[in-house]
């Protein structure tokens, strides 16, 4: 991995990529997150401006372990820095920090020792599960740490795991495409036209598991709103695109909850 242009890189007790608590580490951070999600541009509108940066940092902060879930190739690094975001959480609930978005969260008095705890169960969920119900079990532990977190960090009623769980692996799928389909779900033939509807319907599945109104803090709503949005072309075998008044009025109803 290699340090963004511009960024200083900590010469010890950080993995390779992991830059120095700068203002510009975190606005990379922060940009970062908002490039993968454009969408959040427009719908961003319903969330009070003060909280916005937090609201994004803490997003960005699920983007790093999404990324780590969804490794492809030689998984050695991304565990490495695994490892080193469940010290750097755990420090964090002592109000010691080194990642830059450390300096939008770590003052929040979440339960960070939880989330950190809860990190390894990232590796093994990796492996694909026998079935839906396993591929959701396998992330019930770290997506329960994430509702908790979540909860002190937006405000707000605390999210279902199990929504947070099938977002995650909407992700998954979208990164990963067949690599992330449960076994029971691939059928016994190969080739593209079989991968492509098995892809097709696990995002069914999720579909079907996952809430029109999810519970939790309004950014958390309208940020699912965005990912089942995402989804539910590939459910239906079509390209992705919406236009920005979809986007807007997706967010509002999610926002009124």
């Amino acid at each position: 991995m290699t340090a963004t242009a511009g960024i200083r890189v900590r010469p010890a007790g950080s993995p390779a990529g992991v830059s120095m608590s700068t203002p510009t580490a975190l606005d990379s951070f922060l940009d970062k997150w908002r490039q993968r999600w454009p969408e959040w541009a427009v719908a961003e509108v319903f969330v009070p401006q003060a909280e916005r940066d937090r609201v994004v940092a803490w997003f960005a902060l699920l983007q790093e372990f999404d990324d780590i879930l969804n490794i492809a190739g030689d998984p050695l690094p991304a565990d490495a820095k695994l490892g080193w975001w469940a010290t750097e959480l755990a420090d964090w609930a002592g109000h010691r920090s080194r990642h830059p978005l450390g300096r939008m969260l770590e003052p929040v008095p979440a339960p960070w020792d939880r989330l950190a705890a809860a990190l390894p169960d990232l590796v093994a969920a990796r492996g694909r599960a026998a079935d839906p119900e396993g591929a959701v079990a396998a992330l019930s532990r770290y997506a329960t740490a994430v509702a908790e977190v979540e909860a002190v960090v937006l405000g707000g009623p605390v999210a279902e795991a199990e929504q947070i769980a099938v977002q995650v692996l909407a992700g998954r799928l979208s990164e990963l495409g067949q690599a992330a389909v449960p076994q029971s779900l691939l059928g016994g033939d190969s080739g593209t036209a079989q991968a492509e509807r098995a892809q097709r319907s696990w995002a069914g599945v999720l579909l079907s598991r996952w809430h029109g109104r999810v519970p939790g803090a309004v950014p958390r709503r309208i940020w699912a709103a965005l990912a089942r949005g995402r989804l539910r072309p590939q459910a239906a075998g079509r390209r992705a695109g919406a236009h920005p008044l979809r986007i807007l009025w997706s967010a509002w109803r999610a926002a009124r909850g």
